[in-house]
């Protein structure tokens, strides 16, 4: 069960800067591409005549044309055109068209009720198309739930163990948690202050010994049902975290279908910007840590559990669970005020 009145991202905006973008989205297969003045669209991959996916067709104009059989759709889900006998468009062609927007250099879209869709109501992410910040861009198509996904992510303790060769530090391990809530909104912080930095973090300070301590920090933030923002960086101990290496990262968690998520991420940072080794640095640690370590271990998780009812399973809670059992309990009390309102 996906909520349905909330944005996902689905997909970079350059994704259909070149043609069409097929995606199947919390069960839902829908097909983006852009209007000739630019304006992207978003519709129902599916013909209502044969039930072909329309992304198999073409873009004519304003509207898609279907590869099957050549009816048009327009960017309201109408049929335009029947190139067969008279041409008469049978009163019940069309296909749903869903809200959808470019915001923050990525395409956001609305499954539910379109008088809802507020994109103001999208989180902030303006450091991604912030012109003085470096970005580092990656996806990845992972079997597993979203929601194991977003646990990973809102316990960062997991970096010292499935991530040792980037992000060990017994400081961190030491760290001071914090997790508040405003709202809907879930912040998990982690302050690791005056110890030597992680191996990752270390490359943030030109020059950095290794041993001199310093201040760490990992602060994130979670609006459901599944966008969080990574704030982390390094100073020297004791200084203001301004005159440190500082960086935002998006983690966009796109469900798929119950046991498949699109993974989305882009690391923006404040220094070394025109260092052409520091973002092949990152874009290492991405296709690594990301790639090679979490995403086996989630989806051995999924295959393990059986289920995607994780408390169905009665696992056994940590300190460090405080954040990722806050977000579930939220989603699912949204989920039952979504199905309440449906009735």
């Amino acid at each position: 069960m996906f909520l349905r009145n909330t944005w996902y991202m689905a997909g970079w905006a350059g994704d259909i800067d070149a043609g069409m973008l097929a995606r199947r989205i919390a069960d839902t297969p829908v097909v983006i591409y852009r209007r000739e003045d630019g304006t992207p669209v978003a519709l129902h991959d599916r013909c209502p005549h044969r039930f072909a996916p329309l992304s198999r067709g073409r873009i004519a104009g304003d509207a898609i044309e279907c590869g099957y059989h050549g009816l048009r759709f327009d960017g309201s889900g109408k049929c335009v055109g029947n190139p067969h006998g008279d041409g008469r468009i049978p009163q019940a062609a069309e296909v749903r068209a869903f809200p959808v927007v470019e915001k923050y250099t990525l395409l956001w879209i609305w499954l539910g009720e379109p008088s809802l869709a507020d994109a103001s109501a999208i989180p902030d992410f303006s450091f991604l198309d912030d012109p003085a910040r470096r970005r580092v861009d990656g996806y990845l198509h992972v079997q597993a739930n979203y929601l194991l996904e977003t646990d990973n992510l809102l316990d960062l303790s997991h970096t010292q163990f499935v991530h040792t060769n980037f992000h060990f530090s017994e400081a961190i391990l030491k760290g001071r948690h914090e997790v508040t809530q405003s709202g809907h909104t879930v912040h998990s912080n982690l302050w690791c202050p005056d110890g030597a930095a992680s191996p990752m973090f270390a490359k943030r300070i030109p020059g950095y010994d290794g041993r001199s301590p310093v201040d760490q920090w990992m602060d994130m933030r979670w609006d459901p049902p599944c966008l969080l923002r990574l704030d982390t960086g390094i100073t020297p101990a004791g200084r203001p975290r301004e005159e440190g290496g500082q960086s935002f990262t998006a983690h966009i968690l796109t469900p798929e279908t119950e046991t498949s998520t699109h993974y989305f991420f882009a690391h923006s940072r404040n220094f070394r910007v025109a260092d052409e080794e520091m973002d092949e640095a990152i874009a290492h640690w991405q296709r690594v840590g990301f790639g090679e370590q979490d995403k086996p271990m989630l989806e051995a998780v999924q295959r393990a559990m059986g289920t995607t009812d994780l408390m169905s399973l009665k696992p056994i809670l940590l300190p460090i669970d405080t954040a990722a059992v806050r977000a579930r309990r939220i989603v699912k009390q949204l989920l039952e005020a979504e199905e309440g309102g449906a009735r």
